[in-house]
């Protein structure tokens, strides 16, 4: 009986080949694959799947497919290392540098009936992203982050957990890295995290580094929750501002957004945020600048306000003899 003839397999996933970014491919280019049809569920939908499994190249470990094709198609993700394919980034920074919603369920009630109607949406389409409408001054951030050529020392083995202990007995001859584990927050990576792009380590150290780089490094005061948007056309309206601001960051909720000030004679404006975090995320999806009506906008961080001196402590008190 087919697999798709049982109606409890109808859901099921198969394929031929997986799909692949060139690192996880590796530089070996007579590859040989094991392929198991429903060999697991997957990462993200819990649908089974056929699953690959490789060895890159010399010195790399066994590599296997974690998630099914269309929820790599959804992303237009690699099925292992749920990297783009197009520019090598976590989904996290290419979501917010082109104002992606991320339209995918979290739940496990509704994550598997979304992934069977995606099935036969993208048959015979290579990925579900569209990102035509996308601002150019998103698509100019990924151009400068991207990872064109492959990266192949992320096919090393992992760190021998007996070694790290002082047990390991093998030498030589143990098949993982002897090394001393990083214990930093890059190391604790998820799957569901870095797929559906929400706090996801390796993406914000990225978009952090990117924005200090190009003058949006956070201030050392917390208490700034404001951006400040210079040289804004001269059609802006608060109201025109506002939708640009909410539009370009999907992750933000219209509440998390105090208020925003436009000063129509300078054309410039303040953007308050309530949160200092939610001020840093949209820092980072700006630091090449906003695109409001076809022009872009430069955005700075705001500056504190001066303390109130106190001119009761600050005043002198002069006699009449410390006058002569």
């Amino acid at each position: 009986m087919l697999p798709k003839a049982d109606i409890n397999k109808a859901g099921w996933e198969q394929s031929e080949f997986p799909i692949l970014c060139e690192t996880c491919l590796g530089d070996n280019p007579f590859i040989r694959m094991s392929k198991q049809e429903y060999g697991r569920s997957c990462g993200t939908c819990a649908r089974p799947f056929t699953v690959f499994r490789w060895n890159p190249g010399s010195g790399a470990r066994f590599k296997t497919t974690v998630i099914c094709q269309t929820c790599a198609k959804i992303k237009n993700v690699c099925q292992t290392c749920l990297l783009d394919l197009e520019y090598g980034l976590p989904t996290q920074v290419r979501d917010t540098a082109l104002g992606l919603q991320n339209e995918a369920p979290t739940s496990d009630i509704n994550r598997e009936y979304y992934a069977q109607n995606m099935e036969g949406k993208l048959d015979g389409n290579k990925s579900g992203l569209d990102s035509g409408r996308a601002a150019s001054a998103g698509k100019e951030m990924l151009k400068q982050l991207a990872r064109t050529d492959p990266y192949y020392k992320r096919n090393r083995p992992h760190v021998c957990s007996f070694f790290s202990k002082g047990e390991c007995k093998r030498g030589s001859e143990c098949p993982y890295r002897h090394e001393l584990p990083a214990d930093n927050e890059l190391a604790h990576q998820n799957m569901q995290d870095r797929y559906h792009g929400r706090n996801d380590p390796v993406a914000r150290k990225i978009m952090s580094t990117h924005a200090e780089g190009q003058g949006l490094k956070p201030p050392e005061d917390t208490t700034i929750t404001s951006l400040f948007l210079s040289s804004l056309p001269a059609t802006s309206t608060e109201l025109s501002i506002r939708t640009h601001v909410l539009r370009s960051l999907p992750s933000v909720q219209p509440t998390q957004l105090k208020s925003i000030v436009h000063v129509e004679k300078t054309r410039c404006a303040f953007v308050n945020f309530k949160e200092r975090a939610v001020a840093e995320t949209a820092a980072q999806a700006w630091a090449n600048g906003l695109d409001i009506d076809s022009e872009r906008i430069t955005v700075k961080w705001g500056r504190s306000r001066p303390k109130p001196q106190n001119l009761a402590a600050a005043s002198v008190v002069v006699t009449p003899t410390e006058a002569l």
